[in-house]
């Protein structure tokens, strides 16, 4: 572990600066993960030939972020994302470096990264990997540990802050004291960060293998209500009754536990804020409060919190979708009609990420979860498929033409029409046949007070 791989690939383009008379190295994250024994997501490499010197060495350059002294080289088919030695002056914006000076020193370079265990350097002709900051020591005691001071690392950019609890979730280690104190003092500056790169540090502490430890983290800091501040009446919000946690805790450990069924955004974000509208609609008792439903508010409220985070339409609309569903009761005693009207009201789709949010909660407030009926759902689900069954409009026996044909004229009776005959359907299977079917269209054209 203490030598890099170096692919035969990777040693190509390293030679290419070597013969130039430079150096290369692969630095960050690919390194860490290689001295844990994970798998590499992704390699950043850092030279001391300049970003002009690297243009004159390969054919395809791309100057991605040259002034910050990065280009991405196109070699053998693949990209290589390289960044020259630099100091940085001071960030007078919490996010960006006044200005950058190129410098032919690596370890003056490391000393302006975030964390320890991120400034390990793997030289690329060797691989022999470089430590001038402890990070070994830190991956020994499972520490992440700003470099240097950690007020100045996390005034330099507050998106560190976020980065810290992402890594502490990812890796399930510690973040060490001081640096938990300057997360702590420095959160107001995260008001400085975008939307967008609050939110791609969250999801991918969200879909980490111990989101509780980063949400944590973040809990405690006051961070999360700083980020999410829908959160902040759920924090301590009593429950009682089956549960034995405070809302915002049980929402935590729902995100937790659905590492254990779920790899999917969608689903580890329905449970995170499955029961954020539980503090709007909260009535207070004795021996439990009640939260009559709190699903169709956390829905709303989840959509405002997704939008504010530039999440996609498509993000937005799922999670949504799957808190404002996520207290469905089902019962052996429900109707064919009903398990159709329960298909057509989540949307096939969505029903295995629904019953997953629905696992994940149980395990949250059990310990582990019963899917007797789930189980016996899924059955019901699959043989209503198996029939053929009608679950939507498109599925009907006519459509619009077949309306205009008897004289409904077209418009927004239609639309009423079509609704009607599918209801009828979901009642009634064998009534979706074209004749049946034009004939009640017809007669239900009576009931809405139009006479032909």
């Amino acid at each position: 572990m203490n030598v890099f791989p170096i692919s035969p690939g990777i040693r190509r383009f390293a030679k290419h600066f070597i013969d130039g008379g430079f150096s290369l190295y692969i630095v960050g994250g690919a390194v860490r993960d290689h001295l844990l024994g994970l798998k590499i997501e992704d390699y950043d490499f850092t030279t001391d030939a300049l970003p002009d010197q690297v243009m004159h060495l390969f054919k395809t350059v791309i100057p991605t972020g040259i002034e910050h002294g990065t280009v991405t080289v196109h070699f053998e088919k693949q990209s290589f994302e390289v960044t020259t030695f630099r100091s940085e002056a001071e960030y007078l914006d919490g996010r960006h470096p006044s200005s950058v000076s190129f410098i032919p020193n690596l370890e003056e370079d490391l000393k302006r990264r975030d964390f320890t265990i991120n400034a390990f350097a793997a030289d690329c002709t060797n691989g022999h990997i470089l430590d001038f900051h402890g990070g070994k020591e830190d991956l020994k005691n499972k520490t992440i540990r700003a470099i240097g001071n950690p007020i100045q690392r996390f005034e330099e950019d507050a998106l560190r802050i976020l980065r810290a609890a992402r890594i502490a979730a990812k890796l399930n280690f510690s973040i060490d004291d001081q640096t938990v104190s300057a997360m702590q003092e420095m959160k107001k500056n995260l008001s400085k960060v975008s939307a967008e790169r609050i939110r791609d540090e969250l999801f991918k502490l969200v879909l980490s293998n111990h989101p509780a430890t980063g949400l944590t983290y973040l809990r405690t800091q006051g961070i999360l209500t700083l980020i999410i501040p829908e959160f902040k009446q759920a924090d301590g919000l009593y429950q009682g009754g089956m549960h034995h946690e405070d809302v915002l805790s049980h929402c935590i450990s729902a995100c937790q536990a659905s590492v254990l069924v779920a790899s999917s955004l969608e689903v580890r974000l329905a449970c995170l804020l499955h029961d954020i509208g539980k503090s709007e609609v909260v009535v207070a008792s004795e021996s439990r409060n009640t939260f009559a439903k709190h699903e169709l508010v956390g829905e709303n409220i989840t959509q405002t919190i997704l939008k504010r985070l530039k999440a996609s339409n498509e993000q937005i609309h799922a999670v949504s979708h799957l808190v404002r569903h996520h207290m469905f009761d089902y019962q052996s005693n429900w109707s064919d009609s009903a398990v159709r009207r329960f298909i057509t009201r989540v949307g096939l789709a969505f029903i295995p990420l629904l019953f997953q949010v629905r696992i994940a909660d149980q395990i949250a407030i059990h310990g582990k979860a019963n899917t007797l009926l789930l189980d016996e759902l899924k059955l019901r689900i699959e043989a209503i498929l198996q029939s053929h069954d009608a679950l939507s409009i498109k599925d009907l026996a006519v459509n619009g033409n077949d309306l205009m044909s008897v004289g409904i004229p077209k418009g927004q009776r239609i639309g009423t029409t079509l609704t009607y005959l599918l209801e009828t359907v979901l009642d009634d299977p064998r009534q979706n046949t074209r004749d049946t079917l034009l004939k009640l269209a017809s007669s239900y054209q009576s009931l809405l007070g139009f006479t032909s």
